[in-house]
């Protein structure tokens, strides 16, 4: 099967970008929702949301260098999870099994998400997980305790963010459900 990079992007609300979609058709629907359909059911795939365009473009790109699982951007917080709660609403829809949040909006931004949004997320079967400033590893029992599943660091360095990436692609590998790989 041939690989293919595109990452895609479109106006603000229901913009999602994907990137290393293996031969997969896409389209723009009439409200520029941006639409992928593939051969397989149920893909996996790995939810950003990422207030940082300039980040989650960094996010995105090394995964695909790396040869690291598809991601969908969802956009910031408030965006995201709009887009997100439509796509889980769908029960025909494929979502993430990981959906990794690194917001920088505020010092609580993160965990202020993950105490309003992990509930109906881990109901879905979608695992939730941050990335946090590595000076804030000192809460890291805090966003447990609130409901996320792992804290991983932002790291300032290019292989130690490389790294950091590979833990998360490892944690998705080790915790994803059997029915998204066909068992």
């Amino acid at each position: 099967m041939r690989k293919t990079t595109q990452v895609i992007s479109g106006p603000a609300r229901g913009a999602l970008a994907h990137v290393r979609a293996q031969e997969w058709p896409a389209r723009w629907t009439p409200d520029k929702r941006y639409c992928v359909t593939t051969h397989f059911q149920n893909v996996p795939f790995i939810g950003l949301i990422d207030d940082d365009a300039h980040s989650a473009h960094l996010f995105m790109r090394m995964l695909a260098a790396n040869e690291g699982p598809s991601v969908c951007h969802y956009g910031d917080a408030e965006t995201g999870m709009a887009d997100l709660a439509e796509v889980l609403g769908n029960p025909k829809a494929s979502w993430p099994d990981l959906l990794v949040v690194d917001l920088k909006g505020h010092s609580d931004a993160n965990l202020d998400f993950v105490r309003r949004h992990h509930a109906g997320l881990r109901q879905k079967g979608v695992t939730l997980v941050v990335m946090v400033p590595l000076h804030d590893g000192a809460r890291r029992k805090t966003y447990l305790e609130a409901g996320a599943a792992a804290v991983f660091f932002r790291q300032p360095e290019l292989t130690a963010y490389r790294q950091e990436l590979t833990a998360i692609t490892n944690f998705w590998a080790d915790n994803g459900r059997l029915d998204a790989v066909g068992m």
